[in-house]
């Protein structure tokens, strides 16, 4: 493992470029509808990608310009797995998928039992290799932690060792709970709210991320 593996194992990293920060007002607002919303998070999904694979390792490999050969720079290993969580992590799938088009992608799905806030799993399909893959876990809402848990549970059951987490909003709940349950998985996310409420939604959050890209109640 590098040190900027090391370093970076467990950590939570803010994506607060401008950019990120202008888009996410945009979704924020009750006025956005669903076509709107959908861009934005694609968008901000494919500006995060720039700073989650930031320390992707490279090799140097021969190759020839129109005027000279060289050794240059290319990503080293295996494409890496795009996990989107069922449903609203798919909305970040196509803007990550926008710069790293040769990854696979596995899904998981996931709904939180309204009663317990607990994660339920009802789908998951993933590459027969994925454990030798670094896998980009998806989901918007970093609410109670509770579906981020579990996600990544389901993926270290299937031996994969290199994890790291990605969503847009993050609640300090959520975001102890993933530390405390998987200290070894970084977090990217691009705001960390105020706290949850009663019913587990981050204030001042967006609302239900599934339901506002997806135009259902």
């Amino acid at each position: 493992m590098s040190t900027a593996e090391e370093r970076d194992r467990g950590a939570v990293h803010l994506v607060d470029h401008p950019l990120v920060r202008h888009k996410l007002t945009l979704m924020r607002d009750v006025s956005c509808a669903s076509g709107d919303f959908r861009r934005l998070l694609g968008e901000i999904a494919m500006l995060m990608a720039y700073e989650v694979t930031r320390e992707l390792p490279m090799e140097q490999v021969p190759i020839s310009t129109p005027l000279e050969p060289m050794m240059a720079p290319r990503i080293a290993g295996r494409k890496l797995v795009l996990a989107p969580v069922l449903r609203a992590g798919l909305g970040m799938l196509e803007g990550m998928l926008a710069l790293l088009p040769a990854a696979r992608v596995a899904h998981i799905g996931l709904y939180r039992d309204p009663a317990t806030l607990r994660a339920v799993e009802y789908y998951f399909k993933a590459p027969a290799d994925v454990a030798e893959r670094l896998v980009l876990v998806l989901d918007p809402m970093l609410a109670t932690g509770h579906s981020a848990v579990a996600a990544v549970d389901r993926f270290k059951a299937r031996g994969c060792r290199e994890i790291r987490f990605v969503s847009l909003l993050a609640a300090p709940e959520g975001i102890a709970h993933l530390r405390e349950r998987h200290p070894d998985v970084p977090l990217w996310t691009a705001a960390i709210d105020r706290a949850l409420d009663d019913h587990g939604y981050i204030r001042p959050g967006l609302g239900d991320a599934g339901d506002r890209m997806w135009g259902t109640k």
